[in-house]
């Protein structure tokens, strides 16, 4: 990935203990705020693209969050040349029901680089609540944009966004008997896709490292099911062991150093985990039951993982040893695909009862089991870096029924705001990326 350069951020004006425009994202549904991005100014007519696109991508960023409304720019009546010279006019933006205004420059410095300055204001208090400006390559203007609407959520709602990140899932292609699966790779909001790994192969479950441009997947390459690790930046795909049997659901420790899956030898399925430094292995556990689809507390105290050992398919977390296990789920029908939040405090999972299946999220300790979404068939969860958002694939059924068709969505943490994420050919099994390095 290529690198963004940018200078460190600049306060352009000192923060006013006045200026207190917020949203608490905390409770239900929310109403969203209207707010006004406007274009940026620059003097330079071959930068004025970039004056007009950062903003229109910042704006839809924040939209697509569900917590803002970017007001319409016909609306506008200040322009960015008035802005830049006189400041924000703050009645003529309350005139047209904004609270918060974005404005912005865009200019080319003497080394041939660009800088992008950026000012997010509160249109009550006439306050300017953050200001900031990058100095990076003209190729890089989309990843600026992200950058920017990153800091504005973390300003307006007092969390961390996650605009300026990735997602990897399985592209899928072909007849449900010859169902072509490859890697592919695209920001959050579907833009610079590319595909990872050649056509006709069968993959599954890509997982992200918490710390390096790294992802682990399952490949059927050779026929035998086997854990990869594929690099980023350079392309290059590692065999993860020999294991005899056969590998599943693969997933990084939070420190990215080692992997967690499940293995399947002599009729039975547990619990395995891999350092990548030495290539050593331990098995964490040894039931009798399956064991499978572990994920780890993000400070590393505990594993989520699921277990038929009980009779039916649940949800049950352990320490990393394999200890003190504690089933969490006894709701009605059958538990699957568990992965902590980045925060900590919930679980996402796949449900299956009565024939639907729901994506839902419960409490470490069991309590607070909610459902967020239900389809024909929907699967595969995974959370924003931030933990507020899910990504996650439906099928239907097509062509009356004799073929299938999968699509990426994401959906708010309060169940609201549910978006297709667009992508070239039929997606599922998606992961989050952290905020890019």
């Amino acid at each position: 990935m290529k690198k963004i350069l940018f200078i460190l951020a600049l306060v352009l004006m000192p923060l006013s203990a006045q200026a207190q425009l917020e949203i608490d994202i905390t409770s239900g549904k929310l109403e969203e705020l209207p707010i006004a991005v406007s274009p940026f100014y620059s003097e330079q007519a071959d930068l004025g693209d970039f004056a007009r696109d950062i903003p229109k991508i910042i704006a839809s960023n924040l939209e697509s969050s569900g917590l803002f409304d970017p007001l319409n720019r016909n609306s506008f009546i200040q322009t960015p040349a008035s802005i830049h010279t006189d400041n924000p006019r703050f009645g003529e933006w309350r005139a047209i029901n904004a609270q918060a205004l974005v404005s912005g420059t865009v200019l080319k410095t003497a080394d041939g680089r660009t800088r992008v300055e950026f000012r997010l204001w509160d249109v009550f208090t006439q306050q300017q609540l953050i200001g900031m400006a990058y100095m990076t390559t003209p190729q890089n203007w989309r990843r600026i944009a992200h950058i920017i609407s990153d800091e504005i959520y973390k300003r307006i709602t007092g969390e961390n966004g996650y605009f300026d990140t990735r997602i990897v899932y399985v592209a899928e292609s072909g007849s449900p008997l010859k169902r072509s699966k490859r890697l592919a790779i695209m920001d959050q909001d579907g833009y610079n896709h590319k595909y990872l790994t050649p056509e006709g192969e069968l993959v599954l479950t890509p997982r992200f490292s918490p710390t390096a441009q790294e992802i682990t997947y399952m490949s059927y390459r050779g026929g035998q099911p086997r854990v990869y690790l594929y690099n980023i930046d350079t392309g290059r795909q590692e065999l993860l062991g020999n294991f005899p049997g056969m590998t599943f659901a693969p997933r990084f420790t939070p420190d990215g150093n080692k992997v967690i899956m499940s293995l399947s030898k002599n009729g039975n399925t547990d619990i395995h985990e891999l350092d990548l430094r030495s290539r050593q292995s331990r098995q964490i556990t040894t039931n009798p039951g399956i064991d499978t689809a572990p994920s780890y507390a993000p400070d590393g105290s505990r594993i989520v993982f699921e277990s038929d050992r009980g009779g039916s398919q649940q949800l049950y977390t352990m320490t990393p040893s394999g200890g003190d296990v504690k089933r969490i789920t006894f709701g009605k029908g059958r538990y699957a695909n568990p992965v902590w939040s980045p925060r900590g405090d919930l679980i996402a999972f796949t449900k299956m009862v009565g024939g639907s299946f729901y994506i839902g999220v419960i409490r470490p300790d069991g309590q607070g089991e909610r459902l967020i979404t239900k389809a024909h068939h929907v699967e595969g969860p995974s959370w924003s870096p931030n933990g507020r958002v899910l990504t996650y694939f439906k099928e239907r059924k097509t062509n009356g029924g004799k073929d299938q068709s999968s699509q990426l969505y994401t959906v708010d943490l309060t169940g609201y705001n549910e978006r297709i994420l667009k992508t070239p050919r039929d997606g599922s099994d998606p992961a989050w990326s952290p905020i890019n390095p």
